[in-house]
């Protein structure tokens, strides 16, 4: 493990415990997380060392708030699977394409896509509010597997910022289920396309494990607040902090694409 400071390790630690609460209530941790990994690491650690160590510390505390929510929230365990499934084939070639695209371009169609999205949801104070009468139907699952699963897992590969956010709207919209069951269901969806990716960074050898299982302990700790708070606060909680994280994720795509 690179050397690094105690002070710099507890403030990784707070970073992750924050992280995991984020991410827990609406997605959206890595915004935090990833950017406290590159900057606490040793300046001449490579980059892949942070993504992959983020990764370790992320599925960990995902799968806690996966636990919690479907012990807690009616969630369609066997149709999240499905949907992850889904997101990790999307992811896998998203990462493929990666390799030869540049992300700059995407960027500011998503902020474009982000901010028509927080229009919608502060004009439609209903949207999650409840979910649907009775089952998904047949369609709708399919259309989930393919938006929630191959698209934005895709997109995960691809550009990654913000994936657990688009999935919990993407799932309100189509399955029709409420924010707190969305977040839910994007949990388990998540440990899947977290799962491929650890996989990945670990065959290449770029995961810090012992940072990462120090850090995974306070990501544990706040994923699992994280959901309890969200099944607590219900819809009108997650839904303020939907919002917050959506301008949050739109300063920090904008910041990368044209001030660093």
């Amino acid at each position: 493990m690179p050397d690094i400071t105690l002070p710099v390790v507890a403030l990784l630690c707070l970073a992750a415990l924050a992280a995991g609460w984020i991410d827990a209530v609406v997605g959206g941790g890595g915004l935090l997380l990833l950017p406290a990994l590159l900057l606490g690491l040793p300046a001449h650690t490579p980059a892949a060392y942070a993504l992959g160590t983020n990764k370790a510390v992320a599925i960990v505390g995902t799968t806690g708030a996966a636990v919690t929510y479907a012990r807690r929230a009616p969630v369609d365990v066997r149709n999240a699977v499905r949907i992850g499934l889904a997101a990790l084939a999307g992811s896998s070639a998203g990462a493929f394409f990666a390799a030869g695209m540049s992300t700059d371009v995407l960027k500011p169609v998503i902020m474009v896509v982000l901010l028509a999205v927080a229009a919608f949801v502060i004009l439609r104070p209903s949207f999650g509010a409840a979910a649907a009468a009775g089952p998904a139907g047949r369609r709708r699952i399919l259309a989930a597997i393919g938006l929630a699963g191959l698209g934005i897992g895709f997109y995960d590969g691809l550009v990654g910022p913000g994936t657990g956010t688009f999935l919990v709207l993407a799932l309100t919209a189509v399955l029709h289920l409420d924010l707190v069951t969305a977040s839910g269901t994007a949990k388990i969806v998540n440990c899947c396309t977290n799962a491929g990716a650890l996989a990945t960074f670990a065959w290449q050898g770029t995961v810090l494990w012992r940072l990462a299982a120090l850090m995974a302990v306070f990501n544990l700790v706040g994923g699992t607040l994280g959901a309890r708070t969200a099944l607590k606060k219900g819809s009108g909680f997650v839904r303020i902090v939907l919002l917050t994280v959506v301008f949050a994720l739109v300063a920090d795509l904008a910041y990368e694409q044209w001030i660093a």
